[in-house]
């Protein structure tokens, strides 16, 4: 007798489709780089997820939340509004 491998099935999601521009952006950030002038050693990545157009926010990496979310509202909230939503692995506590 056969025994099937099979892994358990779910319920099926439907795919979010986009109906704007920067309605979802993902944002990452990339550390440890040579210092950029005097000041930046890092790099704040953010893409919208529609467009695929990209930002880069030079910052210093010592930049606690607030400090990153004041950047982020003058950098992107400015220029596109507030998201609906911000995908990100790092910092949880400024999504």
């Amino acid at each position: 007798m056969k025994v099937e491998y099979k892994h358990p099935t779910r319920l099926l999601q439907s795919i979010l489709i986009l109906k704007w521009k920067w309605e979802v952006i993902s944002m990452d950030f990339i550390m440890r780089i040579f210092k950029i002038s005097r000041k930046h050693d890092a790099i704040i990545v953010v893409v919208d997820k529609l467009s695929k157009e990209t930002h880069f926010i030079f910052v210093n990496s010592t930049h606690k939340a607030i400090g990153i979310a004041h950047i982020f509202m003058k950098e992107i909230f400015r220029l596109h509004g507030v998201p609906k939503h911000i995908i990100s692995n790092i910092y949880s506590n400024f999504t």
